[in-house]
């Protein structure tokens, strides 16, 4: 059950025109190159909301549209490789989905534009200059994703009221999300009174040490960091959190499906969305150093209450009650 409306910030000046501007049908042939570090499937909900936004913009796949798909497949070091293949064949703009692709894209070419959909920091990732003066051949859409760490540790705290250790899971192949996690997840530990504990996993293959840590840890919670690696393997991550008996929270909606506890993040759907709205304008003329990064502020909650009573666990009211959406 959906509750809650969305809101979209928009970092610098408005650069989104009125719908009825946009919505003029395009003539010409264009290609956009997806790049993705995770697989076809996990992604499919994010790339179905860009491909259905631009054909609300007009452009549609097979008439006035062809997409180039390139997957990782949570193989980050083929990115490079994917990306020079997307310059080869000369696409008209770079579509990339969340933290190494836009990197990756933005080593093989300077003139080819690129949107990306993340929940990096743009500036501290080296995406862009500015967010309201991207600066290069680079603009896009962020959505929150560090910021929410503090308060997927509060709600998880709700849930698990009597614990007085919690586990966080990053990845340290990617320092710049796995440092920051680190840092703001302490720091609200510290204030709560709890005790964190750092876990790493660089490979779907260290899943299982993970949960074998939590129990010798005595945790009482596991909150997952934001990363790639973890939104390709939230099935794997949901499964193993349910058969350790792991109170566990993370950003996607996928996670709390497939059986974990609680997601609780931004919405890379409508990240990607607005992600079509920029694409749509480029290939109209538009500069990407023109168009200032946007943030999608889209942030829900959902709740297995099924994986809660598995745990024996009883979730508070209150926070039921802030929930979009409750699997029962």
């Amino acid at each position: 059950m959906r509750r809650r409306d969305f809101i979209i910030v928009i970092a610098g000046s408005a650069a989104v025109r009125p719908l009825a501007a946009r919505a003029q049908q395009p003539s010409k042939m264009a290609t956009i190159g997806l790049l993705g570090s995770g697989t076809a499937a996990a992604q499919s909900q994010w790339t179905a909301a860009f491909v259905q936004r631009m054909r609300e913009l007009g452009w549609t796949e097979g008439r006035n549209l062809a997409i180039e798909y390139r997957w990782a497949e949570g193989h980050t070091e083929r990115l490079t490789g994917l990306a020079n293949e997307l310059v080869r064949l000369k696409v008209d703009v770079i579509l990339t989905h969340n933290t190494p692709p836009p990197l990756a894209a933005k080593q093989v070419t300077s003139t080819i534009p690129i949107v990306f959909a993340t929940a990096a920091d743009p500036v501290e990732s080296g995406f862009v200059a500015s967010l309201s003066r991207p600066g290069s051949n680079l603009t896009g859409v962020t959505a929150l994703s560090v910021e929410l760490g503090p308060k997927m540790l509060e709600i998880l705290h709700e849930c698990v009221p009597t614990a007085n250790i919690f586990a966080l899971l990053v990845n340290p192949t990617n320092p710049i999300l796995a440092d920051a996690n680190s840092k703001e997840l302490t720091a609200v530990a510290h204030r709560l009174g709890l005790e964190p504990q750092v876990l790493k996993a660089s490979a779907e293959s260290d899943f299982d040490g993970v949960f074998a840590s939590v129990a010798q840890l005595r945790a009482g919670g596991l909150v997952i960091g934001g990363e790639t690696l973890f939104s390709v393997g939230s099935e794997k991550l949901a499964t193993l959190a349910l058969r350790n008996a792991v109170p566990a929270i993370y950003q996607f909606r996928e996670f709390a499906a497939a059986g974990g506890l609680i997601s609780y993040g931004a919405s890379l759907t409508d990240a990607h969305r607005l992600a079509g709205v920029y694409t749509g304008q480029i290939l109209k003329g538009e500069k990407p150093s023109e168009l200032p990064v946007q943030q999608s502020a889209k942030v829900e909650m959902t709740v297995n209450l099924k994986t809660a009573r598995a745990l024996g666990l009883t979730i508070p009211p209150a926070l039921l009650a802030r929930a979009d959406e409750v699997i029962e």
